[in-house]
């Protein structure tokens, strides 16, 4: 330190005291820390070819950095540019690790087809004879001639 720096110093009571003056002299605003950070960590993508494993310990660095701020992201955003950062030859795989829909269900598979047998057949018509009331495997005609309605492929021959 200079003499005229030190002098400023000399002034000032007790050691918290000098280390906000210093801190508030010489310190870089923790907005451009936390810009830098953010901007590091969100322009960072993997180059083709190269190590996943040196890619993920640079992006929790970069993590680690935003985290030290006291001022970080939410967890999923964390994952989320993580996994953005990949180059397109990961895309499958980023897709493998994406959760299934929440709404969605197993069971819930064949619901379209049991709504449709369970709707009322009044103002539906019949494929075959054309009547209301009824469909075409249902139809009066149909189950009292077996043969008839069939493709025979022995005319056809």
């Amino acid at each position: 330190m200079t003499n005229e720096i030190q002098k400023q110093y000399d002034r000032l009571e007790d050691v918290p005291s000098i280390m906000l003056r210093m801190k508030y002299v010489y310190a870089v605003p923790d907005r451009h820390i936390r810009y830098a950070g953010t901007k590091a960590f969100f322009g960072t993508k993997m180059a083709e070819g190269l190590s996943v494993h040196s890619h993920g310990v640079k992006m929790l660095s970069l993590v680690e950095k935003i985290e030290d701020l006291k001022d970080g992201l939410n967890n999923d955003t964390y994952i989320d540019v993580i996994l953005q950062s990949f180059p397109p030859s990961y895309d499958s795989f980023i897709e493998r690790l994406r959760p299934p829909r929440r709404n969605a269900r197993v069971r819930d598979a064949g619901r379209g087809r049991r709504a449709r047998e369970q709707r009322s057949k009044a103002n539906d018509v019949c494929m075959h004879c054309q009547g209301k009331g009824h469909w075409k495997r249902e139809c009066p005609q149909l189950l009292s001639n077996p043969g008839v309605g069939k493709k025979q492929k022995a005319k056809q021959g």
